[in-house]
């Protein structure tokens, strides 16, 4: 969607309204700030035109926008793709929380359940592979 900034996009809303504008922003829950948006009526039949708008990202049917618009967002994939991969990588097997262990255990590395009902953790007892006795 960052590749649709500044251009003109329609947004069809869950309600059936419509909002036709230039896209200003949006993040990454889709959440859009519109500028110039003329807005219509769900039947169709009122207009209204605004100067900016927010529209939450979960009330949205429906983005529509220009064709030369994917072929922006295509040649921005390739040139990210040609660069590689950045950074440092993803979450990997490492130790990278200090060796605390990971899901299901106590920071002393005590048994401990997950989700709901159970018991909390057993304090002093290390079972790694199942229920205690």
């Amino acid at each position: 969607m960052n590749v649709a900034k500044g251009r003109m996009i329609q947004v069809e809303l869950k309600n059936g309204e419509t909002y036709t504008g230039h896209l200003d922003q949006c993040d990454n829950f889709m959440n859009l700030t519109l500028r110039e948006i003329k807005q219509t009526s769900a039947d169709g039949q009122k207009f209204w035109h605004l100067p900016e708008c927010y529209v939450r990202g979960s009330t949205i049917k429906y983005v529509q926008m220009p064709p030369e618009i994917l072929d922006l967002v295509k040649e921005d994939m390739n040139q990210n793709h040609q660069r590689g991969p950045g950074g440092r990588g993803g979450r990997g097997g490492g130790g990278g929380r200090g060796g605390r262990g990971g899901r299901g255990q106590h920071r002393g590395g005590t048994w401990a359940g997950r989700g709901r009902g159970g018991p909390s953790f057993n304090r002093g007892v290390t079972h790694p592979h199942g229920v205690p006795s």
